[in-house]
Order: C-alpha cells, then sequence, then structure tokens
C-alpha cells in the first residue's frame, strides 16, 4: 500500500528528529515515497525518469544515516527477526492470547490523546487528508509532493471487515486537530504455504512540528496492542529504508508516458544528443490496446476474477487470498483512484483456445514475443464469468498523482502504479502490460511504475521500463521465514 508509494519511514514522518528512535520504527511506510528513481543519464532514456523519485529517497537515506545504530533501537525490543539473523523456519516469534495484551492505551505526551479516526466521516477524512497533505511526502527541493486525495484514503482505509479502532490518531488536547495518524487493515496472508489472519500497516504519519515528541513508537505500539485485542498477531509493512528484517527487497521501475509534460516539471531533462522529438518517439505507445477482448472489468467479472487472481497468487511464496468482496472493493474501477480490465473471450472462442490443437500455436505466439518463458500464457488458468465469457486475463492499476509545486503551467503529476495482472490461457503478460500502458496514457497519466515482484521482470525491457535506485523492502511482523527473492512476492501494499 507502497502503497502503497507504498515510502520511507523517515520521509513518512518528516526531518531528521523523526528519523530517530521513534521515526526508525515505523512500519508504516508506503510503496510510493520508496519508488526513489534513478538519476538522469545523458541521453534521457527511459532510466532518466526517475527524478522525482530519486529526490522523495534522499530524505530517508539522510535521515537514516542520522539515526545509524539507534534507528533499531525500537525493533530490537519487537518480535522481529535481527539484521544479522538468516531464519529458516516459517513460524511465530512469540505466542501469546488476548489475555496478555494491556487493556489500557498507552500514555501519550502531555497535551495530546487518542482518537480513532471514522475515515467514513467526510470531516473526519477531510482531517487526514490535510495532515497527510501537508506532513507526509515531499522531495528535497519542494517540487513535489504526494497527494492521497480523500477518495483514495477512503478506498485504501475501508477494506471489507475494516476495524474503526485501527484507524489510530493522535490529536492535541486542546484543540482537538489531528496531528498524527496510523493506519491497519485486516488481510488474509499466505506465507510459505501457511495461511494467517494479518494486518496491514499503513500512513504513518506525524506533523513536522511534533517530531520530537516521539509519537511514532507510541502509534506502533498502540495499533498494535488494538490489533492483538482482535487476537491477530502478525503484521505486514514496506519501508524504503532497512530495519530489522526484511523478508524480501523489491525494486521499482518507470515507464513515461507523457514525455513532454515531464521534461516542462523537471522531471527529467534531455540529454547533449537527444532532441525532444526523439525522446517522445522512443516513449510512444500504440494509440489503442493490442489485445482481442480486452475491456473494463464489470460487476459481472468480480467472481472469475477473485478465481484467476486467488489461482494466481498461489504460486508465490507471499500472497493475499482476496475473497469476491474484497475485489469487489479493490479491483472494481473507481474513477481517480483504481482501474482494472478484463480480457473476455465468448465461451466458443475460449473453448477453441483451450483446444490441444491450439496450444502450440499460443506457444509460439508467447515465444515471439520475446517475454520469455516466465510470461508466457499459463495453461489453464481461466474462469467464467456471470455472463457466460470466459475471463482469460486481467490487469489493473491505481492512481496516485503528485502536486507540482511552484510551476507556472503544471499543478500534478499523475502518476500510474501496477496492481495486480494475470496473464491466463492463451494471454502474454508482456502484451497485457502493453495494454495497460496504453490505458494509463489514454487516462491522463504521466508516468506508470511498476515493482520488481512476481513476474514483473519479464517485461520490463521490452516495454521500455528503466530501473529506479529504490528499494521497497516488505517486513512481517511476529513471523519468521527464509528470505525470499523479489519474484516470490505477490503482495502489492498501497
Amino acid at each position: 500500500r507502497g502503497k502503497r508509494p507504498r515510502a520511507s519511514m523517515s520521509s513518512k514522518d518528516g526531518d531528521k528528529d523523526a528519523a530517530k528512535p521513534a521515526a526508525a520504527a515505523e512500519p508504516a511506510d508506503e510503496v510510493r515515497a520508496a519508488a526513489a528513481g534513478a538519476e538522469e543519464d545523458e541521453d534521457a532514456s527511459p532510466e532518466a525518469i526517475q527524478n522525482l523519485f530519486h529526490h522523495m529517497a534522499m530524505k530517508q537515506r539522510a535521515a537514516a544515516k542520522d539515526t545509524g545504530a539507534r534507528a533499531h533501537g525500537f525493533w530490537d525490543k519487537q518480535p522481529v527477526p535481527k539484521l544479522a539473523e538468516k531464519p529458516d523456519q516459517n513460524e511465530p516469534i512469540e505466542t501469546k492470547t488476548v489475555a496478555d495484551v494491556r487493556a489500557t492505551p498507552y500514555k501519550l505526551p502531555p497535551g495530546f490523546s487518542w482518537s480513532s479516526v471514522d475515515v467514513a466521516d467526510e470531516k473526519q477524512l477531510g482531517e487526514l487528508y490535510d495532515l497527510l497533505a501537508k506532513n507526509y511526502v515531499e522531495d528535497d527541493d519542494a517540487m513535489f509532493r504526494f497527494d492521497y486525495k480523500p477518495e483514495f484514503l477512503r478506498w485504501a482505509l475501508t477494506a471489507p471487515g475494516y476495524y474503526k479502532d485501527w484507524m489510530v490518531g493522535v490529536r492535541h488536547a486542546s484543540t482537538g486537530d489531528l496531528c498524527a495518524f496510523i493506519s491497519g487493515i485486516p488481510v488474509h496472508t499466505h506465507v510459505r504455504g501457511k495461511e494467517m489472519s494479518m494486518c496491514e500497516i499503513n500512513f504513518l504519519c506525524v506533523h513536522k512540528e511534533l517530531r520530537s515528541k516521539r509519537l511514532a513508537p507510541k502509534l506502533i505500539k498502540e495499533v498494535t496492542r488494538r490489533v492483538n485485542l482482535r487476537d491477530i498477531w502478525q503484521a505486514v509493512y514496506t519501508a524504503g529504508v532497512v530495519v530489522p528484517s526484511p523478508v524480501a527487497d523489491c525494486r521499482y521501475f518507470h515507464r513515461t508516458l507523457n514525455a513532454r509534460k515531464l521534461l516542462e516539471i523537471g522531471f527529467t531533462r534531455l540529454g547533449p544528443r537527444m532532441t525532444q522529438l526523439r525522446f517522445e518517439r522512443l516513449q510512444k505507445l500504440a494509440p489503442e490496446p493490442v489485445i482481442e477482448g480486452w475491456r473494463p472489468m464489470a460487476k459481472h467479472d468480480i467472481s472469475a476474477v477473485a478465481k484467476l487472481l486467488n489461482a494466481h497468487l498461489a504460486k508465490f511464496a507471499l500472497h493475499l487470498r482476496f475473497s469476491d468482496e474484497e475485489v469487489r472493493h479493490w479491483l472494481l474501477p473507481r474513477e481517480g483512484v483504481v482501474s482494472a480490465y478484463v480480457v473476455a473471450r465468448p465461451k466458443a472462442a475460449a473453448d477453441a483456445a483451450a483446444a490441444p490443437e491450439a496450444a502450440p500455436a499460443a506457444a509460439a505466439a508467447a515465444a515471439s514475443s520475446g517475454a520469455g518463458a516466465a510470461a508466457a500464457a499459463a495453461p489453464g488458468l481461466s474462469a467464467t464469468n456471470d455472463k457466460g465469457e470466459t475471463i482469460v486475463g486481467f490487469a489493473s492499476y491505481y492512481l496516485l498523482p503528485s502536486t507540482v509545486l511552484r510551476h507556472a503551467k503544471h499543478s500534478d503529476l499523475k502518476a500510474a502504479y501496477s496492481y495486480y495482472n494475470v496473464a491466463g490461457e492463451g494471454v502474454d503478460l508482456t502484451r497485457l502490460m502493453e495494454c495497460s500502458l496504453i490505458a494509463a496514457r489514454n487516462e491522463g497519466m504521466d508516468v506508470f511504475n511498476a515493482l520488481h515482484l512476481m513476474q514483473n521482470e519479464t517485461f520490463f525491457k521490452e516495454l521500455k521500463f528503466g530501473p529506479g535506485d529504490g528499494t521497497l523492502h516488505y517486513y512481517l511482523y511476529n513471523w519468521k521465514c527464509a528470505k525470499m527473492k523479489p519474484s516470490d512476492v505477490g503482495i502489492v501494499l498501497l
């Protein structure tokens, strides 16, 4: 939920003071802030289109250096593997019961009080938006700032079965102003074959002027207490810096969609031998999606998408299990928040594609695409929707803009982030993602970002994704297991 863009432990909770033991303890760092891109090269190649992400990563790195060994003081007391450990088990680190959990909230510094933020209430959602908009993630040069719109926050925080008391806020006792926040939502997680209920931690933020109050560890401990009271003992989260101890490390890759705008806002620049016309030509995409049967996901696709997605995710050592209700919430298109598409075939066409004599042709088409074996169509992976169509492919991305500060022409940078994608019977993953790029471009996005996880690596080169220089680290709270490769990870956090 790198998110979640999705972020860095230091940048989410602000400046150097925030990165001392308090902020270094933050598990809720979002995907997008940690999506630090590579520095520009002289030829303005796809790798160059990472300026925004590079700037946003610099703050977290500087803060991490300032904290040194102290950054791990909080985590050394938590049920997480130590950095030097190389566990080979697949089990909890500690076992407790609800009776062992503290019954009362942790004590806050004088002048502050706990508050459960009701994100279903427009006023309180607006307060949360204001807190994040002014205190969350901004690059060092104050050129760009992530802009989590209220409708995005409502989507991200109201997962099916969510608990209001997991939306943990801190308010000024005198004014009632919201000045700090952390969230948790319930998820059904599989870790190397073991299924369990977990909490996904996200959106840790402390007001810039309160970075010395050590509110971050209080927020973490309090949300942990509330989660434990529901008899849930594990959590999953991401961070842009290393703390004890990552279960996987995934890099961000970025693909230019609107070359002219990225040049105008200083997101990238042209090298001495590169013209703007040539640069735009290099990034050009087809006008419309190239796969027959590609269309927006609809309500009658929910059950089929759930079956297709869960069958696909079962291949990965770390993944979520989605109910139909969760697919409806997370993946059914919402304007300005999340876009999703299916590849649908009428029953007769699907039967023909699945016939034994069609297999050699499908394999040859996949090989000629240059996508490689891992990206080739998955035999037998399909599901029938409520209208009798066979769904053989699925693609999705969520939309997270950044505010462009102090620019005469442009006020925002529109970014799409790859979410969940399944290339099923007769569908090539590279062509599926090409359709996503075209759809995102046609939707007005300026850049498309994807993590190096699942099978994503197979399409990066052909589709001209450039590597970022930032890494998003995945963590499990109160669980130890062998470290995973990026291709073992099947979770995308907002």
